[in-house]
């Protein structure tokens, strides 16, 4: 059983504590939260014991084992430093950091604890990207030409602005799905070596709130990736490769307890539907995820979820766009 404490009383903990509550595995003991009122309705809602309005009393509970950082993203390597420093494990919501040199101390800080940590790309878990991943790897679909990624939500309303705007909300997203693929079809250092252009569109705070990018991998890979946080709820990914094409019919960053599935569309031929029935949502599978590894005494996940250096690959390619659309 995982003892969970939770830092962050704001929405997105609610999604992880239905997911706790579920799982035969894990239970919710503490939580940490600013606000009082949020605080206490979080712990009435999922009969959590405990409460607390600091972070040094969560990470300090002699009775939680790991930590759920649901902080705003600016503040996730200062609540990472804690957590580990404690000797807690720590999954950490997206995106890692908002900047490469925090994301690299929080590398560092994890490293040397010798906790597991996983940043929370929580879909990457899902079993419909677990039989993308192994699809991936299928002799018959042809080398890798291009990749195609766009997200958009009317979030801006509702994120914190120190987190930098839509790339560390939602370009994250397609960012990571494209970095799964180019490493899963072209080898672990081909996403490395690209060259990159954006352009963007600055809200009055500061931040990109609507960015679009051209890659060019130098092995030829192209990629083009779109990302807003100002209008719409909309979702597309298309991989196309030398034989065929395979594309999301649903949502690939928020798959739920549902069908979920893509399609694989050869040039010659019939097309294939992939799909995965599942009831449980990615959040679920997200914290079974932690669970299997924290069993097996591992300090970070497996592939399709991702590893420390993958997660440092994907915040150093954020900043990258972001300095290129700014």
């Amino acid at each position: 059983m995982i003892r969970w404490g939770i830092a962050g009383s704001g929405f997105i903990s609610h999604a992880m504590l239905k997911a706790i509550a579920l799982s035969d595995g894990s239970r919710a003991v503490s939580v940490y939260g600013r606000n009082a009122e949020t605080r206490e309705a979080l712990m009435a809602e999922y009969d959590i014991e405990r409460g607390t309005d600091t972070l040094e009393a969560l990470v300090a509970d002699p009775e939680v084992d790991a930590i759920y950082i649901a902080l705003p993203n600016h503040l996730h390597r200062m609540a990472t430093e804690l957590a580990v420093a404690a000797g807690k494990d720590v999954l950490c919501e997206k995106s890692l950091t908002t900047t490469v040199a925090d994301a690299e101390a929080l590398a560092e800080a994890v490293t040397t604890s010798g906790q597991f940590f996983v940043e929370g790309l929580m879909y990457t878990a899902h079993p419909i990207i677990k039989k993308l991943h192994a699809f991936l790897q299928r002799d018959d679909i042809g080398e890798l030409r291009h990749v195609s990624g766009f997200y958009s939500a009317d979030i801006w309303q509702v994120v914190n602005p120190a987190g930098k705007g839509t790339l560390y909300n939602l370009g994250c997203y397609p960012a990571s799905l494209l970095h799964l693929t180019v490493q899963t079809m072209c080898g672990e250092e081909a996403f490395a070596d690209r060259k990159l252009t954006a352009l963007g569109n600055i809200r009055k705070d500061g931040n990109l709130q609507d960015t679009a990018a051209t890659v060019r991998f130098s092995n030829g890979v192209l990629a083009t990736l779109q990302s807003t946080d100002s209008y719409g709820m909309a979702h597309e990914f298309v991989i196309a490769t030398t034989t065929g094409t395979i594309r999301f019919d649903t949502n690939p960053w928020l798959p739920e307890g549902a069908r979920n599935s893509f399609n694989w569309v050869p040039y010659e031929g019939h097309s294939e539907a992939i799909e995965s029935d599942d009831p449980n949502d990615a959040f679920y599978h997200q914290v079974k995820m932690v669970e299997a590894n924290l069993l097996k005494g591992t300090t970070e996940a497996e592939r399709p979820s991702p590893r420390l250096k993958d997660s440092l690959e994907i915040m150093a390619f954020l900043n990258e766009w972001e300095a290129a659309a700014s």
